[in-house]
């Protein structure tokens, strides 16, 4: 098994580096299998939502359907499937950043009962309430 980076997976999903693209498609198309997944962390999850939102100007809906790609694929074993689909839900329905979600998730995990948050964004959600003066 390989991990992945973020740097990694963006060339591939992106393909904007003639050179760096083929070197990740490569390594991706040779070394991830459904009998030897490539391993990708919640961290690099979040970290591609950012990038493709900030940086290429990706919409909601077309990392929705990224993530949707990456979880669904036998070739990549992604950290806490479970708790990234959950998130991925949350997102396309929601208006925080897919890792507000990840976040709110872990707490509930680790027992908290809601995650306190100066984000308007996570607002409506039942995972967080607003930190008030």
């Amino acid at each position: 098994m390989i991990g992945l980076d973020t740097n990694v997976l963006i060339r591939h999903i992106v393909q904007d580096d003639a050179d760096q693209s083929r070197v990740a498609t490569r390594l991706i198309e040779s070394h991830c299998t459904a009998d030897d997944p490539g391993t990708v962390s919640l961290v690099v999850l979040c970290e591609i939502v950012w990038v493709l939102d900030r940086g290429y100007g990706y919409g909601r809906d077309a990392i929705a359907g990224v993530l949707h790609r990456m979880l669904s694929v036998e070739d990549l074993h992604i950290e806490r499937s479970e708790l990234a689909w959950l998130a991925l839900n949350l997102y396309k329905n929601g208006k925080a950043d897919f890792a507000d979600y990840v976040i709110g998730l872990c707490h509930r995990e680790q027992g908290a009962e809601v995650t306190y948050s100066f984000d308007r964004r996570t607002t409506g959600c039942a995972l967080f309430r607003m930190a008030l003066k």
